[in-house]
C-alpha cells in the first residue's frame, strides 16, 4: 500500500473541546467550528465526536459545509454558516436547516424574502474589516434585525494570538456597544479569545483550531498522526546528490528511503530542508527537495527501516511543520490532503 495514513485520535480531539469549555463559565455555551472539513481531519466524524463531547452548536464556512455536517449529524444539531446567506443558498440552507450568519444588509433583505420564517444570526464587523455589519448599517439595521428574533449575534477578533495586543481590547468595546441591549446570545471569542479570558466569552464560545491540537492552545493534545509509506531505499555514496535540483549532496555513506507523500498532499515544499520523520524513536531527516508526490529520508541510522515513517507524532507536531513552512498550524492542518487513508481512533 502507497497511501500515506493519517489517524485522528478523536478522544483527543473531545478532550480538547472540554477543555477549552472549562475555560469559561458554566453558563457559558461552547460550540465546535468544523469548517474546511473539520480542518482537514474529515467533517462528518469530526462533528460526530464533537456531539458526543458535548457541543450543540456548530460552525462551518458555507452552506455547502453545513449540508455535509446536516447529513453526519442528523436533526437537533444547530449548524451555523459564518459565509451567510449567498446567492443561491436558499435551497441549501432550507434542505439542511442552516443558520446563516448575515454579514450585510443585502444578505439580510436576500434571507428574509427568500425565507422569511428560517433561523438567521447576525454578523458584525468589530474592526477586523473581513466580515460583518459595520456599525453605521447595524445601527440602522438593528431594530428590525432583533426584532426578527435572531439566533445569535457575533463578531470575530483579529489579533486574538496575540494577548498583549491593543486590537483585543479595541474590538471588544467596539463589540460591548455595538450588543448593548441585545437579549439573544452574543459571541466574540474563538480559540484565541477563549483564552484571553472572561471579558471575551459572553455568552457564547466558538473553539476551533485549539480542538485540533494546534496554538494558540498550548495545553492541546495532538489529535492528527501522520506516516508515509516507505516505496524504496537506495544507497548513496559520499558527493552523489538526491533530488531535485541536486540540493541535498551525501557526505558519508547513507540510505535513503524515498516516501509516498509530497507537496499534493499539503507537505510544502518549503519545509523540507528543517523537518525530521521518526522511525521508531530515531529522527530521520527529510533530504533533498519535496516534490509533488514523493519525499525522500536520511534513514542511514535507523536500525531498521520501517514500512512506514512518522511525520507527524507527539515529538513533531502541526505547528512544529508550520514553524519549518514559515506558517501557521491551521495552515498545515486544512492542507492535509485527500489522499491520504483516514483513520479514526477512540
Amino acid at each position: 500500500m502507497t497511501t500515506s495514513r493519517l489517524s485522528i485520535d478523536l478522544d483527543a480531539l473531545k478532550a480538547n473541546w472540554r477543555a477549552l469549555d472549562a475555560k469559561s463559565a458554566a453558563d457559558v455555551e461552547s460550540s465546535a467550528v468544523v469548517k474546511a472539513n473539520g480542518y482537514g481531519l474529515g467533517a462528518p466524524r469530526v462533528a460526530q465526536a464533537l456531539a458526543e463531547a458535548g457541543a450543540r452548536r456548530f460552525f462551518v464556512a458555507a452552506a455547502e459545509e453545513g449540508l455535509a455536517v446536516r447529513q453526519a449529524l442528523g436533526p437537533g444539531a444547530q449548524i451555523c454558516v459564518f459565509g451567510g446567506h449567498g446567492k443561491g443558498d436558499a435551497a441549501i440552507l432550507e434542505q439542511a436547516d442552516l443558520v446563516p450568519m448575515l454579514n450585510s444588509v443585502e444578505q439580510y433583505r436576500r434571507h428574509r424574502q427568500a425565507l422569511p420564517g428560517a433561523a438567521f444570526g447576525i454578523q458584525l464587523d468589530s474592526g477586523m474589516n473581513r466580515l460583518g455589519l459595520e456599525p453605521a448599517d447595524w445601527a440602522a439595521l438593528r431594530d428590525e434585525a432583533l426584532a426578527a428574533g435572531p439566533e445569535l449575534v457575533m463578531s470575530h477578533l483579529a489579533c486574538a494570538d496575540e494577548p498583549d495586543h491593543p486590537m483585543n481590547r479595541q474590538q471588544l468595546e467596539a463589540f460591548r456597544s455595538m450588543v448593548a441591549g441585545v437579549e439573544v446570545p452574543c459571541s466574540l471569542a474563538a480559540t484565541g479569545g477563549i483564552l484571553l479570558g472572561a471579558d471575551y466569552h459572553f455568552q457564547l464560545t466558538r473553539p476551533g483550531c485549539g480542538m485540533y491540537g494546534g496554538l494558540p492552545f498550548a495545553d492541546a493534545q495532538p489529535v492528527a498522526y501522520l506516516d508515509l509509506p516507505v516505496i524504496q531505499t537506495r544507497r548513496v555514496e559520499p558527493g552523489e546528490a538526491v533530488g531535485y535540483g541536486n540540493t541535498w549532496v551525501a557526505e558519508r555513506p547513507s540510505l535513503i528511503a524515498t516516501v509516498a507523500a509530497g507537496y499534493a498532499d499539503g507537505l510544502h515544499r518549503i519545509m523540507g530542508p528543517k523537518t525530521l520523520t521518526y522511525a521508531g524513536e530515531t529522527p530521520c531527516p527529510i533530504v533533498g527537495r519535496i516534490s509533488m508526490d514523493l519525499i525522500t529520508v536520511d534513514v542511514t541510522d535507523a536500525a531498521e527501516v520501517p514500512d512506514y515513517l512518522s511525520l507527524l507524532n507527539d515529538k513533531q507536531g502541526v505547528d512544529d511543520l508550520a514553524e519549518n513552512a514559515g506558517t501557521i498550524g491551521y495552515e498545515i492542518l486544512t492542507s492535509l490532503g485527500a489522499r491520504y487513508a483516514r483513520h479514526y481512533r477512540g
